[in-house]
């Protein structure tokens, strides 16, 4: 299963330059709007410390992380939605994201011209906003008359149709989707009837703020800020800076960011962030070949977590070998931690967590530990 996030904003917001330095991609970054023609994609790393302990745990040959997948779509311009700019083009592109990023500046920079003449997150973010809000109603104009055709002849469930006239409602007041997904709920509305509908905004939304470097360690803005687009999650990073750590090995990168006040790349945070935002998680195999991590949704039982490794696995379940990570570094070793009773086996019903070290038992094939 792999995470993949839609890098969107106004041109000239840094988001070539920040999606450059997350997948160190020489991506043209240039100062003038629509520098970025065609969605660039990168396929990320998720940074994760347990694998090299497990790694050295078990002499594994490699190291293989999760992924989330970055794509860089270019600037949205005010008018999109009905075809300003580069228009619907990219629309489509954010269509295909699981998450949506909107990178907003909040640096101040002579040198690279801001397309409204003016610094203004909220202004820009409602201009965003309002494009992709614009965009699902144009949707949503067409689907109506059809999903009501549909339900007086009984082809699709009336639920599809109450879903969307509530949420063409919900977006005429000038509100995401997602924003209001709870409130929604409140009304009885499937939000995931949605989706199947295309509708962009009840996509995750994550904002990045692309800040000066001495605006890192300022939490009064941060706080400001986070409040614009609660309840969303806000990164706070500055771009220009991530390209430089980016080119750094792991020591010196920890000393630059320490000489601006800060311990983790804001990258680093989005990718985390994104991933919990989906409601997502890992789970973890080793062995002498390799150490990896493998994604799946919270609440997933162990026989959906095995078909990520391989649908057979799935199919043939039988039982599931389980440790947690903690439980396994306190033992030392697989062995040590059997002895102590820490390792368990566990049947079609249990619910993984996060961090479990896992072996699948299956009738048609063997996994795990390697």
């Amino acid at each position: 299963m792999a995470l993949t996030i839609g890098i969107v904003g106004l041109p000239n917001v840094g988001k070539s330059t920040m999606f450059n330095a997350l997948t160190k991609n020489n991506v043209l970054a240039a100062n003038y709007p629509f520098a970025t023609i065609e969605p660039n994609v990168g396929v990320v790393p998720l940074p994760d410390p347990r694998l090299d302990t497990l790694a050295e745990m078990f002499g594994s040959e490699k190291i293989l992380p999760a992924t989330v997948s970055f794509v860089d779509i270019a600037g949205i311009v005010r008018g999109a939605s009905t075809g300003e700019g580069l228009g619907n083009k990219f629309l489509a592109n954010i269509r295909e994201a699981d998450a949506i990023c909107q990178v907003v500046r909040a640096f101040d920079d002579d040198d690279v011209t801001h397309v409204d003449g003016k610094i203004d997150p909220a202004s820009d973010m409602e201009t965003i906003n309002t494009e992709l809000i614009l965009a699902d109603l144009q949707t949503l104009e067409k689907a109506v008359p059809r999903l009501e055709k549909e339900v007086k002849g009984k082809k699709v469930d009336k639920a599809v149709l109450d879903a969307a006239v509530a949420a063409q409602r919900t977006l005429e007041a000038g509100d995401t989707l997602f924003a209001k997904a709870d409130d929604l709920a409140k009304q009885g509305v499937d939000v995931g009837l949605l989706r199947e509908l295309g509708l962009m905004t009840t996509k995750p939304f994550l904002y990045v703020f692309n800040v000066d470097e001495d605006q890192l360690t300022d939490t009064d803005l941060q706080a400001r800020l986070q409040s614009l687009v609660a309840p969303a999650e806000a990164i706070f990073l500055n771009a220009k800076l991530e390209s430089e750590v980016a080119e750094l090995d792991d020591d010196e990168a920890a000393e630059l960011l320490e000489s601006v006040g800060i311990t983790e790349r804001g990258l680093d945070q989005l990718a985390d962030k994104g991933f919990r935002t989906l409601g997502l998680q890992t789970y973890l195999t080793a062995g002498p070949k390799e150490s990896r991590a493998w994604t799946i949704r919270q609440g997933w039982t162990a026989p959906q977590a095995a078909g990520v490794i391989h649908t057979d696995f799935q199919k043939g379940f039988i039982k599931a070998e389980i440790v947690s990570y903690d439980d396994l570094v306190a033992a030392g070793s697989m062995a040590e931690a059997k002895s102590a009773g820490k390792v368990r086996m566990e049947g079609k019903e249990y619910v993984m967590q996060d961090g479990d070290v896992v072996e699948f038992r299956s009738g048609l094939t063997s996994s795990g530990k390697k």
